[in-house]
């Protein structure tokens, strides 16, 4: 019974009018692949794009915010975290993923029923980006990578895929906000290609859009962040901490929450912050030294560096990036040790003083040791439970193997 309803229902999706439209208007390369046309994907989401919004309900989860947001990205770090804060006002999430069906599913959890809507897509493939654009109003885009793979250049990911999605919302005619979210110290001028690229990313997306919002976002701290988790990882297995450079690069770390909330608050604005760059930086500045410090603190263990000059840094980082194209085989990521990181570090990388910044959209980011750095503690605090635990058992097994050996001799005398 249930395969003959699983049937039915395939038909009548295949063959729905509004499908058939659909495929008139982008018709896919793949028809049973990707995105909209394929029943595991398909939704009954409204249709968005042109006349003002419609709102529903009191602003909360079971509400209508009006927003139906495409958000490319959103399987990553910060996209977690802007998903949920989408979903908690009511909005509709599409989540275009490229890697298994178990990517996505985390965040269907944050939204009202059938609020977060996985696409499966091809970012290679023009029609593919336009399934999962079609019934929005809202384009962000967190697409980004600091480091290179055998198929994946900087360029790629951080500048030629910015601008084909700007271009896609352009001819899409319907898209009210498009945000772009780049990197603090994205500039031509810079030593770093990953910077130079999102440099690029945002001069294309303007390029299209004049009326789209850039947000760049200084180093994000959370728990899953890519700075300090790989810092206590390599700390707790080697006993020490390389610093580069000694550690005087000064950088403005950000909780990745308030990136989040900046992003939906510019959609909240009526357009004022649309056409707008923002460097969003946290409250304090901080040298590599000094958040490595606090990152020690956190995880009690006693602080050891090794200091490392920036030639010998980029000499040990370097092999990598000379056999990346050159082994029939995946490398391994860059951590601590990645060349364009390094070559990034030789600058300090802080907020500009003109900049609009989170004061502009009406925020106040939290400060890094109160808010951000706590996450780090729960797992190391599981960990001295259980060793604490572990003694204990091994303290009491001790006494009573003492124990044992004490009873036969007083039963002899």
């Amino acid at each position: 019974m249930q395969a003959i309803t699983s049937k039915l229902g395939h038909q009548s999706i295949k063959h729905s009018p509004a499908i058939s439209s659909f495929k008139s208007l982008y018709p896919l390369s793949d028809d049973h692949y990707y995105g909209y046309v394929n029943p595991r994907f398909a939704s009954n989401i409204a249709t968005g794009g042109t006349g003002p919004l419609v709102r529903k309900g009191t602003g909360g989860r079971s509400s209508v915010s009006g927003i139906v947001a495409t958000v490319f990205g959103a399987t990553g770090f910060l996209g977690r975290y802007l998903v949920q804060q989408l979903a908690k006002m009511g909005s509709q999430v599409l989540v275009p993923f490229r890697g298994s069906e178990d990517s996505p599913r985390h965040l269907k959890l944050m939204g009202d029923l059938g609020q977060i809507v996985p696409m499966k897509y091809d970012h290679r493939d023009e029609n593919s980006i336009k399934a999962v654009m079609a019934k929005a109003n809202v384009v962000i885009n967190l697409i980004g990578r600091e480091y290179e793979t055998r198929n994946y250049s900087f360029e790629e990911v951080n500048h030629h895929m910015a601008e084909q999605l700007a271009m896609i919302a352009k001819e899409h005619g319907g898209i009210m906000r498009f945000i772009q979210v780049s990197c603090l110290g994205a500039s031509p001028a810079s030593s770093s290609r990953m910077l130079r690229a999102k440099a690029a990313g945002e001069e294309a997306v303007t390029r299209e859009l004049p009326e789209a919002t850039i947000m760049r976002s200084a180093v994000m701290i959370g728990t899953e962040d890519r700075i300090l988790n790989p810092w206590a990882f390599f700390a707790k297995k080697y006993g020490f901490l390389p610093l580069i450079g000694g550690g005087s690069t000064k950088i403005q770390p950000v909780f990745v929450a308030d990136v989040a909330a900046a992003i939906v608050s510019s959609l909240k604005d009526n357009g004022t912050s649309m056409g707008k760059v923002y460097e969003l930086g946290g409250p304090d500045i901080y040298t590599m030294h000094e958040l490595a410090e606090l990152m020690f603190d956190m995880i009690r263990e006693w602080p050891r560096y090794v200091n490392i000059p920036f030639p010998i840094a980029k000499a040990i980082s370097s092999p990598r990036e000379f056999l990346l194209n050159k082994v029939p085989a995946p490398m391994p990521v860059p951590t601590i040790f990645n060349l364009d990181a390094i070559q990034a570090l030789a600058t300090d990388n802080i907020v500009s003083k003109d900049a609009l910044t989170f004061e502009d959209l009406g925020l106040a980011p939290h400060k890094l040791v109160k808010k951000c750095l706590l996450n780090l503690i729960h797992e190391d605090t599981i960990w001295i439970i259980f060793e604490r635990l572990v003694q204990l058992i091994s303290a009491s097994f001790t006494r009573f193997l003492e124990y044992s050996r004490v009873q036969p001799d007083k039963e002899e005398k």
